[in-house]
């Protein structure tokens, strides 16, 4: 059974490899992201609540330098949401991730490298945030890619590295006088396809 597996394996990937994306130049991506954001913190009833994860897209650009191994920045443009009980955070953010790539088998590839992040906006059910503790941030974007000429599919996982506390007057805190605060750090899994143009 385990060589008919490797024996299916070599029949799939070997024609593919034929197939696979060495093209440099630059081109568009969109897909879609399966996150999650950090506690909130209730200041009146002073209970924490963990998120749900929810679904986020984004759409950018992206640049590809180089052949086995290559620099692929990018530039995109993340709504992402998370549930906490009935409540929704949602947040719009640039996401610049600086990453490098290395062809490891035909038309599979892995990338790594860091993400810049500048938070655009945030919302908490209507309720617009404006204190945010860092708009800029960093994280870690790691994954695996399948490219076939110029159309690729990867998929990837992204962590901040540092909290970032937003504050804001919740539903039942403005006679308290008290904030509650929700991490922005984002923790997502991303799916995307990209096309070089």
């Amino acid at each position: 059974m385990r060589n008919l597996f490797f024996i299916l394996c070599f029949a799939i990937f070997v024609p593919l490899a034929n197939h696979a994306q060495v093209s440099q130049g630059f081109g568009l991506k969109v897909g879609l992201n399966y996150n999650t954001n950090g506690d909130y913190f209730n200041t009146v009833e002073m209970n924490t609540t963990k998120p749900e994860r929810n679904t986020g897209y984004h759409v950018g650009l992206f640049g590809k330098i180089g052949q086995d191994i290559y620099f692929r920045p990018e530039l995109i443009f993340t709504n992402t949401k998370s549930d906490y009980n009935s409540d929704t955070f949602e947040m719009q953010k640039l996401d610049a991730p600086l990453l490098i790539g290395c062809n490891i088998f035909g038309p599979v590839s892995i990338l790594a490298g860091p993400t810049l992040q500048y938070i655009l906006d945030s919302e908490f059910e209507g309720i617009a945030i404006e204190d945010i503790e860092n708009n800029f941030s960093v994280g870690l974007n790691f994954g695996i890619g399948i490219n076939f000429k110029k159309i690729g599919i990867d998929l990837r996982y992204e962590r901040g590295f540092s909290d970032n506390e937003a504050t804001f007057i919740g539903k039942n805190t403005i006679s308290a006088g008290r904030l509650d605060s929700i991490n922005t750090r984002p923790e997502q899994f991303i799916l995307s396809l990209s096309l070089l143009l």
